[in-house]
Formats: C-alpha cells, sequence, structure tokens
C-alpha cells in the first residue's frame, strides 16, 4: 500500500530550499520508491514548488522533475490534497504563511529560525496544538555523520565524564567586489532579518541540549568585522548584522561548551565545523562525517619548551572511527522522520517548541552581547 502525501514547499528557490530539501531530500525520496514502512507500505511525497517568482519556479521544475507550481500560496492551501505545508522562505515571511497554513489544517514543517523572535515561535506552536495538527522545526546536524558517531561514543562510555565541548564554524563569505559572495546578501543585514548569532546558535541549541546537555546559560560576544560588501545586483550596501559570534555555554552537568562561528574566518581545520569533545577517559574531533578519537592510554605527555623545536606530534595517537553504519542526508533522514509522523503517527520530538528553544538562545546571546554579561536560560 502506498500513501500518497501532498507537501507544498514554499521558499524552495533559495540554496538551502533547492538542494536540501527539494534536490537531496523530497527527489530522493520519490527516486527511491518513497520511505519504506513494514508490510510493504510506503509513503510517497507528491510536492507542489511554490513561491513569488514564476520563472524560477519553472526552471526548478525542469529540474527536478517536480510536475507542480504556483505562485498563488492562498490558493494551494484551501486544496485538500496537500496535507503538509514546509516553509523554507527567508525568516521575516515565515510567521504569517505558517499561521495561514494551520488555520487550513496543514500539518507544519519549516526550517530554522522558524520566526524572528521566542513569543512568535510559541504563538506558532500553542496554534498548531490547538488546531490539532503535527509539527516540524528542520534540525539537520543531529544526523550528520560526524555527530552521529560522537553520540554513539557517549553511549558507550567512551568519553567518562565529559569536561567540555569545542566548536569551530565557518569560512570566508567573499565580499562581492572581486570575487562573488556565497551567501546571500540579506544575512548580514539586521533589517532583514540577517546575523550569525540568529542563524547559528539556533544550530548550537539542539546540538547541545540533544547530545551534551540542556543549555543553561551564554555568555556571547558578536562582532561585524566586514563593514561593506556587494549585494546580488553589484550595489554595494552597508553591512548592519553580526558576521561573527564568539560564544560560551553552560550546560547541565558542569559541561562547558564554546562555540566560534564566522563568516570572516579561513579554515585550517579538517572541516567547515569541527567539534572536540574532552572527557576525563578520551577525546574526539568530528567534521560533517569523519571522527577522529584520542584514549586516555594514547595521550602524549608534552611539557612546555619553546626553546627547541616541538619533538611531538600530536596528530599522531588519534585514530579514525571505521565505517560501520550507513549516514543518507542528514535533510533526508528527518524528512522522512516527519513524513512517518504524519502518516503512521511515529515519534518526532523536534517539534515547534524545540525550535523556538533555538530562537531563544539567539535572543538571549544577542542579549548577552548587549549587556556584556552571562544570561541565564529560562525554561520555555
Amino acid at each position: 500500500m502506498q500513501h500518497k502525501v501532498g507537501i507544498i514547499m514554499n521558499g524552495v528557490t533559495g540554496r538551502m530550499g533547492t538542494n536540501q530539501h527539494l534536490m537531496r531530500s523530497i527527489v530522493e525520496i520519490i527516486k527511491q520508491g518513497g520511505v519504506k514502512l513494514p508490510n510493504d507500505e510506503s509513503i510517497m511525497p507528491d510536492p507542489i514548488l511554490v513561491g513569488r517568482n514564476p520563472a524560477k519556479l519553472e526552471a526548478l521544475c525542469k529540474r527536478s522533475g517536480i510536475e507542480k507550481f504556483s505562485t498563488d500560496l492562498d490558493a494551494v492551501l484551501a486544496d485538500e490534497q496537500y496535507s503538509i505545508y514546509f516553509d523554507a522562505q527567508t525568516t521575516g515571511r515565515r510567521a504569517d504563511a505558517v499561521r495561514k497554513a494551520v488555520k487550513a489544517g496543514k500539518h507544519i514543517y519549516c526550517e530554522k529560525p522558524m520566526a524572528v523572535d521566542t513569543a512568535t515561535a510559541l504563538e506558532l506552536h500553542q496554534l498548531c496544538l490547538d488546531a490539532g495538527v503535527k509539527n516540524g522545526v528542520v534540525q539537520d546536524k543531529l544526523w550528520l555523520p560526524g555527530l552521529r558517531k560522537i553520540k554513539r561514543l557517549i553511549e558507550n562510555g567512551f568519553f567518562g565524564e565529559i569536561l567540555s565541548v569545542r566548536g569551530e564554524f565557518g569560512y570566508w563569505v567573499f565580499e562581492g567586489d572581486t570575487i562573488p559572495a556565497q551567501r546571500p546578501s540579506w544575512n548580514y543585514r539586521k533589517e532583514d532579518d540577517g546575523g550569525i548569532i540568529v542563524d547559528m546558535l539556533c544550530h548550537w541549541r539542539y546540538v547541545l541540549d540533544n547530545i551534551f546537555g540542556k543549555v543553561k546559560a551564554v555568555s556571547c560576544l558578536g562582532a561585524t568585522h566586514i563593514k561593506e560588501r556587494v549585494d546580488e545586483q553589484g550595489n554595494k550596501y552597508k553591512c548592519t548584522a553580526d558576521d561573527s559570534a564568539y560564544a560560551t555555554f553552560e550546560l547541565e552537568g558542569d559541561v562547558i561548551a564554546h562555540f566560534n562561528s564566522s563568516w570572516t574566518v579561513r579554515v585550517r581545520r579538517d572541516d567547515l565545523l569541527t567539534l572536540q569533545v574532552d572527557g576525563t577517559k578520551g577525546s574526539a574531533v568530528a567534521g560533517l562525517r569523519e571522527c577522529y578519537i584520542q584514549h586516555y592510554g594514547n595521550t602524549p605527555k608534552p611539557v612546555w619548551n619553546p626553546d627547541i623545536a616541538q619533538p611531538i606530534d600530536f596528530f599522531d595517537g588519534w585514530s579514525k572511527i571505521p565505517e560501520q553504519e550507513p549516514f543518507d542526508n542528514a535533510f533526508k533522514v528527518q524528512w522522512e522522520l516527519f513524513l512517518k509522523h504524519v502518516v503512521k503517527d511515529d515519534p518526532f520530538p523536534w517539534d515547534m517548541k524545540e525550535g523556538a528553544k533555538g530562537v531563544q538562545l539567539a535572543e538571549k546571546g544577542i542579549e548577552s552581547w548587549e549587556k556584556r554579561a552571562w544570561v541565564e536560560i529560562p525554561e520555555l
């Protein structure tokens, strides 16, 4: 038996929506014959692409093989053949569209940040509860192979007592004057809901909460290192949003986490995101896919002496975790889980309240920056 599920995909003409949600998730699920269920059942997505630019939508349909698109969101929401509304628009447009979709009785799945502020995020969650519609927020990094390997190590007791987590995220985003920028210009304008604190602290919230321990407090310093950039039309504009964030988090269990997030850093590490976890019995360093470990028994004993060449190669003594299980695209994995949640009522804990926690941490990070002080994170 095949369960056909109509999905309204709004805003997928953007980079993330096109690449991760459409091409690498929904299109791939369709190609594989749907989401496989027990007893020869499956879930087959039936998407329609929605946006404001018909030319972009038509081109994306040709590229993806999806046959249907529309610029009339209200008309599509009124169509009963579509039961899920997915939103990948810019953050400021999301809340109004989600409200319409909830009113139309659609299940809601959306990108993060799910709203521009915590109050709006909690309002959207409550609307979903009151309407009895299922809801979820994208929390893709939980299914990255590197982070899954970290999770396995924790489950197996490898670290002993976890002491600290160090995250390094980012890369150099070109200004756009000589080499085209690889991120959209709105990311660098506060008035358009841009900024790396709003973008990345939402991610770090669910990574920390789900893998290492609930976030209790934050100390954050933001910066706008590059003052001027060039937009998609070749026009110079003033950067009004933070392009870098230096944040320390206090977690339950006395774990300290520190994340540097920057679009103005040149990469000399294993990947665009690396995570180092240090514990009493061992340490691990994970990128997006790979993970290296060093056990207590393999830990070298350095002695500080700047007058001689360092005799220890600190990359020795680290072992690469072998591939012990297959890992699919992280966005695709969560899409399949959400589709099972809608059709078969499988558990899906990553709902809008979890998404609101990410918005809350971003808000508290900005508050910490403004106050130049530690800020507690209250329970939602």
